[in-house]
């Protein structure tokens, strides 16, 4: 576990910080971006939950999500090439079955979609959407990151699939006030 006895530490102040190992990395390094977008994704969950405490499944399901966030930021700031040592904790496939089994299940109760979905409706729902727009930076980050350096590949995969376990939950919560809020092609044109 992690004890913080100090928040600062002055150690930043000259624009570099600490990954996993100790080594110390440029803040603006390709992975300290896809870092922080996975801490802002983190932090938008955070504002969702605000809004989906009548829903108990829901609040378990993005309370351990929160956590496999953390998860994904121990891997991303872990340096090597070793994705399946048992001391390193990284993101593995059954993370991804999950949100892959959680999808299925939430996607099963819903009508199959006619047109794309404005971001709106409950503000669960909307916030949902906020969050999934995040988590797909955090994915475009950590792609760039693969691009040039190792990355553990279900860390990827697992970015992609909870962008869509977020934008079918959004859909479930506007389910049950009514539906989705549907873009309409052209709408405004005269």
């Amino acid at each position: 576990m992690v004890r913080l006895t100090r928040i600062y530490t002055r150690g930043g102040d000259g624009g570099q910080t600490s990954l996993g190992d100790g080594s110390r990395v440029a803040k603006q390094a390709a992975r300290i971006e896809a870092l922080g977008a996975v801490e802002e994704a983190n932090a938008a969950l955070g504002v969702v939950r605000l809004h989906t405490t009548p829903y108990v499944a829901t609040e378990a399901m993005l309370r351990r999500i929160q956590n496999e966030l953390f998860d994904l930021g121990a891997d991303l700031c872990t340096l090597g090439e070793d994705f399946s040592a048992p001391d390193t904790l990284r993101i593995v496939p059954d993370q991804v079955k999950r949100l892959e089994d959680e999808i299925d299940a939430m996607n099963a109760a819903l009508a199959p979609l006619e047109s794309f979905i404005l971001p709106g409706g409950a503000a669960a729902a909307a916030h949902l959407h906020l969050a999934r727009t995040v988590v797909r930076r955090a994915e475009r980050a950590i792609a760039a990151l693969a691009a040039a350096e190792p990355v553990n590949p279900v860390a990827l995969q697992y970015a992609n699939r909870l962008s869509d376990h977020l934008f079918v939950l959004g859909r479930v919560l506007n389910h049950d006030i009514g539906g989705d809020v549907l873009w309409q092609p052209g709408a405004t044109r005269k």
